[in-house]
């Protein structure tokens, strides 16, 4: 699974001069103006990190920003409304992430006095961290000589040295652990920082996905994707399946300047988020109007331009459709915990999923 870089002494060697090499890259070359650098309070760094799995670094800067003029202590986070946090984090996506961060702040204020705990299995055992992000979390915030591995760095282990199969497979990941903490600086805690965010910057910055920059790569005389040409072949990618598609189709209606929205189920799609009703098919759509004292509404129903929504395991299909409340009969239903009606002016203080926001920013021109 892993090459032998040639002679057993040239893989020793190789392992020997990987974090001091690493180190003096960062310090010349590394990022250091990311705004959670400049201090090793524990809140900013696991907000930070939680904000920046699967996301890319000029995405969350605007996010994290927002969060800490919103929420400047765990405290504040922890005791402020779901709904709220919430809607600071529509758009970024993953909503598990916002769930747990919630959660997790309520935790460490409640089980720990607000004080993050300082080793990597309490830090684990917090909803929403996992082994790499407590790894994080302790180096940065407490110099704790331990080991990450997240995507950037599997990808940088995989192509230096040599690492075959899918990182995602349980043999593969448990070797690229091994050889992780085997890789860690073996001179105290002063340069952990700086070997663990060198790490996430060479992925991030030069041994990219599609396009690598070897030749400005420390490790470039002695990485076995570049010496045996297989930099797009490493990592192995994940066996490709067809990406199944789903339909939906939503309804947007509205009584005069406002929208109905309806809370989604706390886990699942969107979990916490408002949305706009779901149905598969306009019968089950002219149900919600009932609901709302509109009889008859499928044929007053006004199919909207399509859109489409990618998941990480499946593609969603949406087909909105139009409904003016004003030629409503009877009263309509009123405002309670599952949903309410808002204002269009009022949207943007509510969490909405990326295509619910997209489609009705789309039509606020038609709806004002």
């Amino acid at each position: 699974m892993i090459d032998t870089l040639g002679p057993a002494s040239g893989r020793r060697a190789l392992i020997e001069s990987f974090a001091p090499t690493l180190i003096a890259w960062q310090r010349e070359h590394g990022r250091h103006d990311l705004p959670w650098q400049q201090s090793r309070d524990a809140y900013r760094v696991w907000l930070s990190e939680i904000m920046l799995q699967q996301t890319q670094v000029s995405t969350v800067i605007p996010y994290y920003t927002r969060f800490l003029e919103r929420f400047p202590t765990i405290e504040a986070l922890a005791g402020a409304p779901s709904d709220e946090v919430m809607s600071l984090w529509a758009g970024l996506g993953y909503y598990s992430r916002a769930r747990n961060l919630h959660r997790c702040a309520q935790v460490v204020v409640e089980a720990y006095g607000g004080h993050f705990p300082r080793t990597v299995e309490a830090l684990s055992s917090l909803p929403g961290i996992g082994r790499s992000t407590a790894a994080a979390i302790a180096a940065f915030s407490f110099g704790a000589r331990e080991a990450i591995l997240d995507g950037n760095v599997k990808r940088v282990l995989a192509r230096v040295f040599g690492i075959d199969g899918f990182p995602g497979e349980k043999r593969v990941e448990n070797a690229m652990w091994t050889l992780a903490q085997t890789l860690l600086p073996a001179h105290g805690d002063a340069d952990i920082d700086a070997y663990t965010q060198g790490l996430m910057d060479l992925g991030a910055t030069l041994c990219t996905r599609g396009r690598p920059d070897c030749a400005r790569c420390a490790f470039t005389p002695h990485c076995v994707a570049y010496a045996t040409g297989r930099q797009r072949e490493l990592p192995v990618a994940r066996p490709r399946k067809a990406v199944p598609v789903r339909h939906t189709l939503m309804l947007v209606m509205r009584r005069g300047k406002s929208i109905w929205l309806e809370r989604r189920p706390p886990t699942g799609i969107w979990g916490g988020l408002w949305s706009l009703p779901e149905g598969s098919d306009t019968t089950a759509l002219a149900r919600v109007a009932e609901l709302h004292g509109y009889h008859d509404s499928a044929s007053a129903f006004e199919p909207l331009a399509p859109l489409s929504h990618t998941f990480t395991h499946f593609k969603l299909d949406i087909e909105p459709m139009l409904l003016d409340m004003v030629a409503a009969k009877t009263p309509s239903a009123r405002d309670d915990a599952a949903g309410r009606w808002v204002a269009l002016s009022e949207l943007d203080e509510f969490g909405l999923p990326a295509p619910v926001k997209k489609l009705l920013a789309g039509l606020t021109g038609t709806l004002i």
